[in-house]
């Protein structure tokens, strides 16, 4: 990491802020956490967003998950593909879905998503993203599309998955926040 590893003695935080982190991450910090808590109203209001945003929306764990790893995969945030790729297939995802999202990424998913692995909502999901992290902008087609299979609803808190996870990537990358050795 670019920054030295945030430690009570270095920057003390209000212990409930700390135990809410911890509570949140089944007990222990990951390096996201020693990062953030150099920061207490920020590492308060991520802690509470997007706890939200990971846990807390009725849309498709599954496709969240898949807009989330597909973010991870275009930004280069390893960390955050680390996460989240075992989320995706603790939420019904398989491996061979995510094999073919890390072959569509390496071509333009932007403009196709097409792969035999995928379902056509996979597909128009990975094509969201893709759009939304490297041209911020969304092809009417691909959101027209998007209104076929999913309600104003889903539509939001898909949306809010993918921009939340572009934001953390950019945090991940440019902080240089690697993955716990521990982690699987």
């Amino acid at each position: 990491m670019r920054i030295p590893d945030w430690t009570p003695a270095l920057k003390p935080q209000p212990p409930d802020l700390v135990d809410a982190i911890l509570k949140r991450r089944g007990g222990t910090l990951i390096n996201l956490d020693k990062a953030l808590l150099w920061s207490e109203p920020l590492a308060r209001a991520w802690n509470v967003y997007l706890g939200a945003v990971r846990t807390g929306l009725p849309t498709s764990r599954k496709l969240r998950e898949l807009g989330i790893c597909t973010v991870a995969l275009l930004t280069g945030a390893a960390y955050e593909y680390k996460h989240h790729a075992p989320d995706f297939l603790a939420a019904g995802g398989s491996q061979a879905e995510l094999d073919a999202l890390n072959a569509l990424v390496k071509a333009d998913a932007r403009a196709s998503a097409a792969h035999p692995a995928l379902g056509a909502v996979e597909q128009l999901v990975i094509r969201y993203a893709a759009q939304m992290t490297l041209d911020v902008k969304v092809s009417d087609d691909v959101f027209e599309a998007l209104r076929k299979h999913f309600d104003t609803t889903e539509l939001v808190e898909l949306t809010s998955a993918i921009a939340t996870y572009n934001m953390v990537a950019r945090f991940l990358v440019a902080l240089g926040v690697s993955p716990e050795e521990h982690a699987s």
